[in-house]
């Protein structure tokens, strides 16, 4: 072998020898088609030696040969010594004032020995680490007399060796080369420890690459504070404190993107330099790259790079100034992942919501919850995914795109099959859940083996709630993909958990149209009516409800189905009632009752009958109203009810709230406030917000004519407290109501 062959030289050689094309080298090795030929042609950095090693052994190399590869990848690395640098100062630093006062406090508590002499911060590539430790170096300079020193470890791309470490501090705090020489490396780290003990020293040992790296090199006491930077949380390391680091928050990488382009200019488009913090994920690396970018080109504006930066598949080659590129920071930490936990990152892109669970890791890999979970922790120890206590997961936006990008690359015919399988679990799951609520279903079958717990309805209330994002991208995905079916079964399957919180007009909108693709007229019909409820009560889209309601009642004339002629009806009534049309509103709930009563549907009769009922009472025939609330009591208390648990106690509540509002109509307003009180507390336990914010606005109303006017207040800043988790109309109302209470 020629000296002057490089690695990728002597690498393509061999491959050549071997007969193997890049992509049978892949698959023997196991690393990617994409490094090997970035490393061939000399683009890439010369890899670590466990994946020269995996290489050598898909060549099927000699004991000679392979030796020789490790030599050309040896002689290909830049080398380097383990120096203390003298702090550097950070002029532009921005933000992070928790992390620095956290820092504060931990030098504080060194001091006095209160507190761990050493502090590990963490975090994923480019979140301001070395930054933020060079900051504290600055700032607390000061209060270490003994001195201040900086070893950079090189952890990620070729770590230092950490006895060449430790003599190098060790000669930065004085030691003599002829000491040095009297003692073997446990000798040195003894030296380092009673130094640090008896000295006030500060030491930040950055960029470490795992535990065994810095073991020699901690103190064991003493007034000395020690700082460890590294995308690895180290939790082998006892005895620590640790700071977990992630992006910056909004304010703060605005500013720091104000510091560096100048403040004048920045102002100039406010709006794009937020859009550019938003695009970078507010990762202060990717931050002063964007910066600087736009600093070099002062005649183009920030709006130019906003542009550049929206295009997802561009994103990430865009962040780029010099010889400084994000991608590059992810490619380090990636290089160092064991195959099942690549594999398990390219997958996590995929993932549509802000967050997971091991769940979805293990639909997406198609293996059990604990061996994705084990695969998933070995990312968050490499610092590319975070965890929460909750127990659930993040992916950084931009490490999403780059995961994203490994995965097209180097699994180019996966992602169809990955995404299909996660979303098949998300709607399977949510077929599962959602029939907690049905009547006829219940408790998932002794058949089903899911991801997730389901045993209870509040788990599947829970998972509903939590994973609505990701349920609902599935839905979306599948309609656009036109799985009709799959889409109709999961939106009907989710019909009676309407009646909690949720994105409903779009899911039946998807169901709706789905249903007319599938050409049948009584399924179309129930999914408009669907679609007509969600438009009326939810969103307040009054017309429009009162017209998707109309094209339900004619495609449920077509398919002869005389409930779904009833549900066209009902649900037209509550719009007509918002836009005044009350004769209307009474008429339909007349004819949907009779209906109702036709076709046998004691469900939908009550549903018609309180829809009725309510009708009555609005155009002033009140004492009718009443009357009818026994024997719909009557209904639900019978032991024959086929309605679920949760959906009796709901209507429950409905009833109970009718017969306040009945009572207030005939003013009998005691018994009214009664009522509701009734009704508060049951909507309250049951979470249903949209009846304890209607029950606060008809208890204020009562209390108010009761002259209770301090309650009555209560009860509509209690309602304005519900926030977005309250419809519109009602917080305004309550806003209205309470404005026009006297002051007392």
């Amino acid at each position: 072998m020629s000296g002057k062959e490089t690695f990728g030289m002597v690498l393509r050689r061999l491959r050549r020898r071997s007969r193997l094309t890049m992509e049978e080298l892949a698959e023997a090795s196991g690393v990617s088609v994409r490094a090997i030929g970035d490393m061939e042609r000399g683009r890439s950095r010369v890899p670590q030696r466990r994946t020269v090693a995996a290489l050598a052994e898909g060549l099927g190399l000699a004991d000679a040969e392979r030796e020789s590869l490790l030599v050309a990848a040896r002689a290909g690395r830049p080398t380097h010594a383990a120096a203390v640098a003298p702090p550097r100062t950070v002029g532009d630093f921005t933000g992070r004032e928790r992390e620095v006062a956290w820092l504060r406090e931990a030098a504080a508590r060194a001091d006095i020995g209160a507190g761990a002499a050493v502090s590990v911060l963490s975090g994923p590539p480019g979140c301001g680490k070395t930054t933020l430790a060079l900051k504290a170096v600055a700032d607390l300079a000061g209060e270490f007399p003994d001195g201040c020193f900086v070893v950079d470890l090189h952890g990620v791309a070729d770590p230092v060796d950490p006895g060449e470490a430790l003599v190098r501090l060790l000669k930065a705090l004085g030691v003599s080369d002829r000491q040095l020489a009297q003692e073997d490396a446990p000798g040195h780290a003894g030296l380092l420890r009673a130094l640090l003990a008896e000295r006030r020293c500060l030491v930040v040992l950055d960029n470490a690459r795992d535990e065994s790296q810095v073991r020699p090199l901690l103190p064991a006491g003493g007034r000395s504070l020690v700082l460890i930077t590294s995308r690895r949380p180290l939790t082998g390391l006892e005895d620590v404190d640790r700071l977990a680091l992630s992006e910056m928050t909004q304010v703060e990488a605005v500013e720091l993107l104000r510091r560096v382009l100048g403040a004048e200019r920045a102002d100039a488009e406010a709006g794009a330099v937020a859009r550019v913090a938003e695009l970078c994920g507010r990762l202060p690396l990717a931050l002063r790259v964007a910066a600087n970018w736009l600093a070099v080109r002062s005649g183009w504006s920030v709006d130019h790079l906003v542009r550049r930066l929206a295009d997802e598949e561009r994103r990430l080659g865009a962040l780029a100034a010099g010889d400084v590129r994000v991608e590059a920071a992810f490619e380090l930490s990636y290089q160092q992942l064991t195959p099942h936990a690549a594999r398990m990152l390219r997958l996590l892109s995929l993932v549509p919501g802000p967050d997971m669970t091991a769940a979805y890791g293990a639909a997406l890999t198609s293996t059990g919850v604990f061996e994705a979970e084990d695969v998933m922790e070995e990312l968050v120890e490499a610092g590319l995914l975070q965890a929460a206590l909750t127990g659930r997961y993040q992916l950084h936006d931009l490490l999403r795109l780059f995961a994203r990008a490994r995965l097209r690359d180097e699994e180019p015919g996966e992602r169809e099959a990955a995404d299909g399988r996660l979303r098949a679990w998300l709607l399977d799951t949510a077929v599962v859940a959602g029939r907690w609520y049905k009547p006829g279903f219940g408790a998932p079958p002794s058949s089903w083996q899911g991801l997730v717990p389901l045993d209870t309805t509040e788990q599947a209330r829970d998972w509903l709630e939590g994973e609505t994002f990701s349920w609902l991208a599935a839905l979306r995905g599948a309609a656009r993909l036109g799985e009709h079916t799959r889409v109709v079964e999961t939106a009907e399957a989710l019909s009676y958990f309407a009646a909690f919180w949720g994105p409903w007009t779009e899911v039946y909108r998807l169901s709706s149209e789905a249903a007319a693709a599938l050409g049948d007229p009584r399924l179309q019909a129930v999914h408009l009516n669907y679609h007509a409820w969600a438009l009326g009560n939810i969103e307040g889209r009054y017309r429009e409800a009162i017209e998707r309601a109309d094209e339900a009642l004619e495609c449920a004339r077509r398919a002869q189905d005389a409930s779904q002629q009833a549900q066209a009806l009902v649900y037209a009534a509550w719009p007509h009632k918002q836009l005044g049309e009350l004769q209307e509103r009474l008429e339909k709930c007349r004819s949907a009752v009779e209906l109702f009563e036709a076709a046998g549907d004691q469900e939908g009769w009550l549903q018609g009958m309180s829809a009725y009922r309510g009708a009555l009472r609005d155009v002033g025939r009140a004492e009718e109203a009443l009357a009818l609330h026994g024997p719909l009591t009557a209904y639900l208390d019978a032991p024959d009810c086929p309605l679920p648990g949760p959906y009796v106690e709901t209507a429950r509540a409905r009833l109970m709230s009718g017969l306040g509002r009945d009572c207030a109509a005939l003013g009998r307003w005691r018994e009214a406030a009664d009522h509701f009180r009734s009704v508060l507390l049951q909507a309250e336990q049951l979470g249903v917000t949209v009846i304890v914010a209607q029950t606060l606005l008809d208890l204020g109303g009562a209390l108010t004519e009761l002259g209770e006017r301090e309650e009555a207040r209560a009860c509509y800043q209690q309602l304005l407290a519900l926030g977005e988790a309250a419809d519109g109309d009602d917080l305004e109302a309550a806003q209205k109501l309470l404005d026009s209470l006297p002051a007392e």
